[in-house]
């Protein structure tokens, strides 16, 4: 049975350094596969871009999730959120083991900001339930932030038994840490850098970070250990710093 797993969320800026000065998406797939994570939740990866693919001679040819998780990662599932007349962009899945099902879950709250939840199943060997996870990228308005974290927590309270095991991780936007009370209460999950105080690590900007935006929620693990990735090399792929950790079935 799979008793231990690393995980990793990266908000990769759709391939592009800070301020989109340079096309990183390369580098990226080296970094990550470095890193090599069990799973990857991936926001604001780029499904299809029709410019970006005539400006740039070494731009993927398929969708970035493909591009990143081809011959390391087993399996993965995008959720298209913003479509726009270049093309699209959303949330991404990389796991290591086979992806069950996946369900995108538009959770948009104003017309112009569109965001969702990507959930995906996944069969660990061994284990006699599938382990959930869902990737989000939440909107910068506090109140679209509540009303999509309570849209998360009736999605998950409706489609899962209380005691399934759990991660959610991504971009939540959430500087002023509102998000912990509503998810641990209504969940039953408790953040990865907990142990600091039950305040989540700074993830932003990634050559600094002094925002708390990223984060990773867990349930029926034990967080046996969590870095932030920031930072030289890290700070020249995206304006966010990754974070990981390494987790032990409870």
């Amino acid at each position: 049975m799979t008793r231990t797993l690393h995980i990793a969320t990266y908000n990769i800026h759709k391939g592009f350094s800070h301020f989109n000065r340079r096309m990183m998406v390369h580098e990226l797939r080296n970094r990550l596969r470095d890193l090599a994570p069990d799973i990857a939740f991936l926001q604001e990866v780029q499904g299809l871009h029709l410019g970006h693919a005539q400006m740039h001679d070494d731009w993927p040819e398929e969708p970035q999730h493909e591009f990143l998780a081809a011959e390391f990662w087993q399996d993965a599932a995008y959720g298209r959120n913003v479509v726009h007349d270049q093309g699209h962009h959303g949330n991404a899945i990389l796991s290591r083991f086979p992806i069950l099902r996946a369900h995108n879950q538009d959770v948009t709250h104003l017309r112009f900001e569109r965001r969702g939840m990507l959930h995906c199943a996944i069969e660990l060997p061994g284990w006699n339930q599938p382990l959930h996870c869902v990737c989000v990228h939440l909107s910068l308005l506090g109140l679209s932030r509540r009303r999509q974290m309570d849209a998360l927590a009736r999605h998950l309270e409706a489609d899962l038994p209380p005691d399934a095991p759990l991660i959610i991780a991504g971009d939540f936007n959430d500087w002023n840490n509102k998000a912990s009370d509503m998810l641990i209460r209504r969940l039953g999950v408790h953040e990865a850098f907990g142990k600091t105080g039950g305040i989540p690590a700074r993830s932003f900007p990634s050559q600094r970070p002094m925002l708390r935006l990223d984060r990773i929620y867990v349930r029926g693990f034990t967080v046996r250990s969590m870095s932030v990735h920031h930072g030289q090399p890290w700070a020249r792929i995206s304006d966010h710093a990754a974070l990981s950790a390494h987790l032990l079935v409870e």
